[in-house]
C-alpha cells in the first residue's frame, strides 16, 4: 500500500486524489437527502499469483445502473467507464491485500431532493480490516429488531441508494443498545428479510433456507453467489421462500452474507443459540468456498473474477 488509510487515494469527479481533498457541496443533494446509489465491491488478493480480483464486477456495475434507473438519476458513466475507475485507484494506491471499494454515484449542485443530477462519482477502496466493526467478528449474536424492513410499496430495498441506509441503522442502533451484534429484520407482513446490510440464510436438516426477493431483500449478489455454490459445489438443496420467525430460533444453523459481511455465521437470535451456538459445518463449508472463489482457487468460478494487475 502506498500510503495509510487516512492519506488513500480515490477516484473523484474524474480525477484521483487524495482522500482528504475530495469535497462535496454541503447542499448538494447527496449530502442533504442522501442522494445516491452505491456499491460495495469487494477485491480478493491471491498472494500465489500476485493478483488482486474484483469479485463479479459486471454484475455490481449492472445492479448500480439499475439503482440509477430506479431513482431516475441522469448518470453520465458507463460500465466501462466504472470499471477504468476501480482499476486506475486501486493500481494508484499500490493495493496488495483485500479490499472493500465503495463505488458511488451522487446528486451535486444546488438541487433539491427531486433533482436528476448533476451525477457525479467518486470511487473509494479501503483495506477490508478498517471496515465496520459488525464485519469484522467470527460470529454474530442478533436479535429481532422492532423496526420493520422498508419494502417495495414504500421505499425499496431493491435500490442501494444511501438514504435507505438509514432503515438499517435504526436496527443496528437498537440492537447495539440492547447489547447484540446486529439484527435481523422482519418486513411489513412480520416475515423474516434481513439484516442490516446483509442476507439471511438458515439451515435446517441439511437444507439452506433464504427469504424470496420479494420478501423485502436487496438484490444481492453474495446472496446468489452463496446459491449457485451451496447448489453445483456442495449438492445442497436450496429454498428461497417465506420464513417465519420462530424458524430462525428452531434453526441448526444460520448466517448473514453480503460484500463486506462475506459468510459470518450467527450464533444466537434473541439469545436462543443456534444450533450448537458456534459455526455450523454447512456455514463453514460455504464459507470456505466461497472465499476460494474471491481468490481464484475455484476454477468453476474464475468467470466470476475480474483481475486487477
Amino acid at each position: 500500500m502506498k500510503t495509510d488509510v487516512t492519506n488513500r487515494l480515490i477516484w473523484f469527479k474524474g480525477q484521483i486524489i487524495n482522500v482528504n481533498d475530495a469535497f462535496i457541496n454541503v447542499l448538494a443533494p447527496t449530502s442533504q437527502f442522501g442522494l445516491n446509489v452505491f456499491e460495495g465491491i469487494p477485491c480478493y488478493w491471491n498472494g500465489e499469483a500476485k493478483q488482486l480480483y474484483a469479485f463479479r464486477l459486471e454484475d455490481h456495475y449492472k445492479r448500480l445502473l439499475k439503482s440509477a434507473k430506479l431513482i431516475q438519476l441522469e448518470c453520465p458513466y458507463t460500465s466501462e467507464n466504472f470499471k477504468t475507475a476501480l482499476v486506475d485507484v486501486v493500481k494508484a494506491n499500490e493495493y496488495d491485500e483485500n479490499l472493500s471499494v465503495r463505488h458511488t454515484l451522487f446528486v451535486d449542485g444546488f438541487g433539491s431532493w427531486g433533482s436528476e443530477g448533476p451525477v457525479e462519482m467518486f470511487v473509494a477502496p479501503i483495506p477490508r480490516g478498517r471496515t465496520s466493526a459488525e464485519y469484522n467478528k467470527k460470529g454474530l449474536n442478533c436479535c429481532v429488531t422492532s423496526w420493520r424492513r422498508i419494502s417495495d410499496s414504500n421505499l425499496s430495498p431493491r435500490v442501494k441508494c444511501g438514504a435507505n441506509y438509514i432503515n438499517s441503522r435504526v436496527g443496528q442502533r437498537e440492537a447495539l443498545r440492547n447489547g447484540y451484534d446486529t439484527c435481523i429484520f422482519l418486513n411489513e407482513f412480520g416475515k423474516v428479510a434481513e439484516g442490516p446490510g446483509s442476507c439471511l440464510f438458515i439451515i435446517k436438516d441439511g437444507v439452506l433456507i433464504t427469504p424470496q426477493l420479494t420478501d423485502s431483500v436487496l438484490e444481492s449478489i453474495t446472496r446468489d453467489s452463496v446459491i449457485q455454490l451451496a447448489k453445483d459445489e456442495l449438492g445442497l438443496r436450496v429454498e428461497e421462500r417465506t420464513i417465519d420467525r420462530t424458524e430462525l430460533y428452531l434453526a441448526d444453523e444460520a448466517f448473514l452474507c453480503g460484500s463486506a459481511m462475506e459468510i459470518t455465521p450467527i450464533y444466537s437470535i434473541d439469545r436462543y443459540p443456534i444450533g450448537s451456538g458456534e459455526q455450523g459445518e454447512i456455514t463453514k463449508k460455504i464459507h470456505i468456498l466461497y472465499i476460494d472463489a474471491a481468490r481464484g482457487r475455484l476454477a468453476s468460478r474464475k468467470n466470476w473474477l475480474t483481475p486487477i494487475y
